[in-house]
């Protein structure tokens, strides 16, 4: 029985229409991170005041480790010191350094960078001013170490400065902060040309002390870094401080409430050689070790080239006999070579060099990148370390002298922004101090080859320092990672924790 084919059906369904007002979706509260803060505020007043102040930092540095250069031959005169001993007092400078610079920077990442900033400062004031009571050598080399130790903790000014200024900015104004070392440097030179002949080392030391001093009551207009507080936890006062730079800055802040993660795990060693940080953290520490020993040594070397005038190969005759200390002491007499004027001048010129290349170290940071550029200073640096053994007249060497400095100060500027970049807010006062721990090895080993192997062989000394600065520039260039135009992060524990500029451009 053939069954009838069914007709389709269509069903209307009626449904019941409110033509009241629809019900309020609850829209989410509004949040921002101290990424978005710092961007949103822009740069202002309160930036000019951090770059003065933190950057003073570098004046009070620089002064303090120039000191041992220019005083060299007053101390080499007065105790009657071998070249070894000479070199001694530096190396253990920068042994102090190496040891206090790992545990600051563990602290800072727990406590704050603002107070071990200012404990650092109270305790290299403390024991330079101590320095220049020093009864016998053996004295001073332990005190300046103390003054080696308090130093180290000055990089806190660097990272404040970091964590504070807007993502486009750090490329221009970081390395503008080389100004201050320079006028570190031209200070001390300039204080010791006048004061070490007139009325003695000592009372240069107690005056190079009066910035220091000078800089710890200025250190309370600048607040705790606001990143630092917000991943402690400290939100109210993240917050207020945020409010404070809006408000210096005539800015205003973003809408919503600040909110951060709280990190409980802070500031840890296994975290730089985890795996995601692990090619980056040796290579940054191979390149830090080489640009401290090519910076310290291009310093110790003119010293060394002016004092013993090894210009050319050959060791000066004209000895003279002096007396050093302060006036009315009366010392042993021994043959040395005090500086002239005119080897203070050479010092001046050649120091100046240190912002001779500041204008095409920051477009190549900014352009280039940081790798790229850091490669090419380095190469840059191996070269001219082999110029310098060319014989040639006194204006010859101070051009290379000159030079030098601009190349090893650009190489610092860069590797100091990117270990600031590369590293987030947990552990970047961990990294920058034990990046700056590291590098003093290389500052240890200098003095001896620009004090002790130069002597003895000028072609090997310039040698090793150049074969130093290629395995640098090659190191820098295959860094795994690129900071240029990158935000800092506050950690890698997931992406809700890392801020970019793009996301900062959606969310404005």
């Amino acid at each position: 029985m053939a069954t009838k084919p069914t007709e389709p059906v269509t069903i209307l369904s009626l449904r019941k229409l409110s033509l009241g007002t629809a019900e309020p979706q609850v829209k989410e509260a509004k949040t921002f991170t101290v990424e978005d803060a710092v961007e949103t505020i822009g740069f202002g007043r309160f930036h000019i005041a951090l770059f003065l102040i933190m950057g003073s930092t570098g004046v009070v540095e620089a002064m303090e480790i120039m000191l041992i250069a220019v005083v060299s031959p007053v101390i080499r005169c007065e105790w009657q010191l071998e070249n070894w001993q000479v070199a001694l007092v530096t190396t253990m400078v920068f042994f102090g350094y190496m040891v206090f610079s790992i545990l600051f920077g563990l602290l800072a990442d727990r406590y704050g960078r603002w107070k071990i900033l200012l404990i650092s400062f109270l305790w290299g004031a403390y024991f330079s001013l101590l320095t220049s009571f020093a009864p016998s050598y053996i004295w001073f080399v332990f005190l300046r170490t103390m003054v080696g130790c308090g130093v180290s903790g000055h990089s806190q000014g660097l990272i404040i400065k970091t964590e504070f200024l807007p993502t486009k900015y750090r490329g221009y104004m970081l390395p503008l902060s080389q100004v201050f070392w320079l006028a570190g440097s031209l200070l001390i030179i300039g204080l010791a040309s006048v004061i070490i002949p007139t009325i003695g080392w000592r009372w240069l030391i107690r005056v190079a002390s009066i910035p220091g001093i000078i800089l710890i009551v200025a250190f309370k207009f600048i607040p705790e870094s606001a990143r630092f507080n917000v991943s402690t936890g400290n939100t109210r006062a993240a917050l207020a401080t945020l409010e404070r730079i809006a408000k210096m800055n005539r800015s205003v802040m973003p809408e919503g409430k600040l909110v951060e993660p709280v990190l409980e795990k802070r500031g840890r060693f296994a975290d730089l050689l985890d795996a995601k940080y692990l090619r980056t953290t040796l290579q940054i520490w191979v390149v830090w070790l080489g640009i401290s020993f090519a910076y310290y040594g291009v310093i110790l070397a003119s010293a060394e080239l002016l004092e013993r005038d090894l210009v050319c190969g050959s060791k000066s005759d004209s000895e003279v006999v002096v007396t050093g200390g302060d006036s009315g002491e009366s010392q042993s007499p021994c043959y040395c070579h005090m500086f002239a004027p005119s080897d203070y001048r050479t010092m001046i010129i050649s120091t100046i060099g240190e912002i001779a290349l500041n204008p095409l170290n920051i477009l190549g940071i900014n352009f280039l990148g940081r790798r790229l550029s850091l490669s090419i200073t380095m190469g840059c640096t191996a070269l001219f370390f082999l110029l310098l053994n060319i014989c040639t007249s006194s204006a010859g060497l101070i051009g290379f002298l000159f030079m030098l400095r601009a190349l090893v100060a650009a190489n610092f500027n860069t590797v100091y922004i990117y270990t600031a970049e590369v590293y987030p807010t947990t552990m970047r006062a961990l990294g920058m101090g034990t990046s700056g721990s590291l590098c003093r090895i290389g500052a240890m080993v200098a003095p001896f080859i620009s004090q002790v192997l130069m002597s003895a062989s000028i072609l090997g000394a310039l040698c090793l320092f150049s074969s130093v600065c290629v395995v640098c520039a090659i190191s820098a260039f295959t860094l795994p990672i690129e900071t240029k135009g990158r935000a800092l992060r506050v950690s890698d524990a997931g992406n809700s924790e890392v801020f970019s500029t793009t996301t900062f451009a959606q969310s404005k």
